[in-house]
């Protein structure tokens, strides 16, 4: 049976919507699934609502300037209320997230950090037993050095691939490089997101471990509202 992904998406992104209240600080996503969101987030704003969105990307923030929707920097705010954003891949029952195949995982992470819940839009084919099953680990590299960092990524058990656009290698809007690590399911995420993140020569990693309020994930069978375990002190 062939399967609308793109009917997923949407669905998922309307739900998440729903989470939005007039006068919040949001921080919009990046990727084909977000893209949806800002498109929903825009049909709202010309019904009314009244948002201001940090956005995660310059594709982003051309979208949001695009469609009406009024965005600011860090330098106008520092903690924001909700962002919506998407995933490739999300881990049942942790809910800890692999991102960054579209190349923006380092302003992602930013803007996650800052938000008081992030809330994650995906279809079926995105949620797995375990990270790491069918998605790479991108991690973004200074560009100084690195084949070495590469060397030291590859210590921890990956395979690092640089990742190119077209015959030009991928350079994120932060001007580095990314390499995509292909690592197999993870055993324990949480100890590789420490061990990318000591490891010199790295910027960011596409492992959010954590971070995540809830999940809107879209199935043939309907929209499902997955929340994140009780944490532990």
């Amino acid at each position: 049976m062939m399967i609308d992904r793109d009917a997923l998406k949407r669905a998922a992104a309307a739900r998440a919507i729903e989470e939005v209240e007039d006068g919040m600080i949001l921080g919009l996503g990046t990727g084909s699934t977000a893209a949806f969101v800002v498109e929903g987030l825009a049909a709202r704003v010309r019904a009314g609502l009244r948002i201001t969105g940090i956005p995660s990307s310059e594709r982003t923030a051309e979208q949001a300037r695009r469609l009406g929707i009024p965005i600011a920097t860090f330098a106008e705010y520092q903690q924001l209320d909700l962002t919506i954003d998407g995933a490739d891949e999300v881990e049942l029952g942790t809910l800890n997230l692999i991102k960054g195949l579209g190349g923006a995982l380092l302003r992602e992470k930013i803007v996650a950090a800052a938000s008081r819940r992030l809330v994650i839009v995906v279809d079926q084919e995105k949620l797995v037993d375990r990270l790491g099953e069918h998605t790479p680990v991108p991690v973004e590299v200074t560009r100084f050095g690195w084949q070495r960092t590469a060397a030291a990524l590859a210590a921890l058990g990956c395979a690092p691939v640089r990742r190119y656009a077209g015959e030009e290698p991928f350079i994120s809007d932060e001007g580095h490089f990314i390499l995509d690590c292909q690592f197999g399911p993870i055993a324990d995420p949480a100890l590789l997101e420490r061990r990318i993140a000591d490891t010199v020569g790295t910027v960011e990693s596409g492992l959010f471990i954590g971070r995540t309020s809830m999940v809107v994930a879209a199935t043939t069978t309907g929209v499902e509202v997955l929340s994140p375990p009780p944490r532990t002190r």
